[in-house]
């Protein structure tokens, strides 16, 4: 109940510097009236102690119609009004009472208003210095957040962890936090590139004995003595060898497609669909699938082997998986506001909308591809995707209501087309 009531009344989302000048403009004001009170309540005190002033006393002897046992002589006051009458007895006691009684009320007024008007101009100032004062204690704590935004927003996963706050001043709560977002980024860089450095060498590592092993594999098939059942075997072992290699050169790739691009050049991806379509025309004539391109002009700026690889993966991604005979695959590159897009659609077998997300993870293949026999290797889409985003791109894909998939690669454009060059 506590929790809801707390999320009703106070403000949603407000943020952390002006909760915490309001705590201190709250704190202020309750702190002043309570001292306000207390030095009303003292100086009503201290007047009230004062009781009647007397101007003057007088003994003399008393009336003798009145006369009575006890003391013979009878203290008298003696008081001025504002007209200038002498009052005595009752009188003057009852005019300074009167006159004691209006001092009072005039100064607790005077203390009341004019104190208050007070502490709200210094109210108002304390507030201000507040927001100042919390806006230079939280500096740090944005520092820290704008780092986290950054490396939150770039591309991937691993973009940006070279980045350090390196908070500099006293070694306080914030310093501390700010030193362990440092430790926690530099374990995951470091994590990040052992990873990366692990996936190279070993696919180095290990294309050597495959190209040896294909070589013995073909030696032995091209041999006059070989029978049928060998030349067989070795065909199975080649493709087997084969769609090895083509593994190991997807996870280089997906490796070097990781990291960040550091020497951009001018790119037309009109000029890569072109070349892509041509190169991919004979794999497509023996499926039986036929090859659009529309090379729109589309200027950017990236590594032209890595936009050429992505387009690659996307044709031939679009040919293997299709319907055989009279199926098509449709590549287009154009230019859209300040992006540019390769678009890839193909006909196939529907595509479920929910296995879309998980085709651009690595090793991921639909149904009967996930056999040893697969066409691929499962990296096509992961390394479109990683590609993409180290050009600072994004991919989308969603299946056609006919079957098959279609999809989105969008990059930023090049600031001046004119000054492409081929690439």
């Amino acid at each position: 109940m506590r929790t809801l009531l707390s999320k009703k009344l106070l403000p949603h989302r407000m943020p952390l510097r002006a909760r915490l000048t309001l705590t201190y403009a709250v704190l202020f004001m309750l702190a002043g009236i309570v001292l306000l009170g207390v030095t009303y309540a003292l100086f009503s005190q201290q007047i009230g102690r004062g009781g009647v002033k007397v101007l003057a006393r007088t003994l003399g002897p008393p009336p003798a119609a009145t006369a009575s046992p006890g003391p013979s002589p009878t203290d008298r006051a003696i008081a001025v009004n504002d007209q200038g009458d002498v009052l005595t007895g009752k009188q003057a006691e009852e005019l300074l009472r009167d006159q004691n009684r209006r001092i009072r009320e005039a100064a607790a007024t005077s203390l009341i208003t004019q104190g208050g008007i007070a502490l709200v101009v210094v109210g108002g100032a304390a507030t201000g210095l507040g927001w100042l004062i919390a806006g230079q204690m939280l500096a740090p704590l944005h520092r820290v957040t704008d780092t986290a935004r950054r490396i939150a927003a770039a591309p991937a996963a691993d973009r940006g962890l070279h980045e350090r706050i390196a908070l500099a001043g006293p070694h306080d709560e914030v310093k501390e936090l700010a030193d362990t977002f440092d430790a926690m980024l530099e374990r995951l860089d470091r994590s990040f590139d052992g990873q990366r450095r692990f996936v190279a060498n070993a696919s180095h590592e290990l294309r050597t004995p495959l190209t040896v092993g294909r070589a013995l594999v073909e030696m032995a098939m091209h041999r006059p003595s070989a029978s049928p059942d060998v030349r067989q075997l070795g065909e199975n072992l080649l493709q087997i060898n084969l769609r090895h290699e083509r593994l190991i050169t997807g996870l280089l790739l997906l490796a070097g497609s990781e990291t960040e691009i550091t020497d951009p050049a001018p790119v037309d991806l009109a000029d890569i669909v072109g070349h892509v379509a041509a190169q991919t025309s004979l794999e497509a004539g023996r499926a039986g699938v036929a090859v659009r391109a529309t090379a729109g002009e589309a200027p950017t700026t990236g590594d032209a082997m890595l936009l050429e690889r992505l387009v690659q993966n996307l044709v031939e991604n679009g040919i293997r998986h299709n319907t055989g005979e009279g199926g098509w695959v449709d590549v287009t590159s154009r230019t859209r506001g300040g992006l540019v897009e390769i678009h890839v659609a193909n006909s196939g077998p529907p595509v479920a909308p929910y296995e879309v997300p998980s085709l651009f993870e690595p090793f991921r293949r639909l149904g009967p591809d996930r056999v040893i026999t697969a066409k691929g290797a499962g990296l096509g889409l992961s390394i479109v995707r990683s590609v993409a985003r180290a050009h600072g791109g994004e991919v989308t894909a969603r299946p056609r209501p006919d079957g098959g998939l279609a999809v989105t690669v969008t990059l930023p454009a090049a600031p001046d087309p004119y000054t492409l060059e081929p690439a």
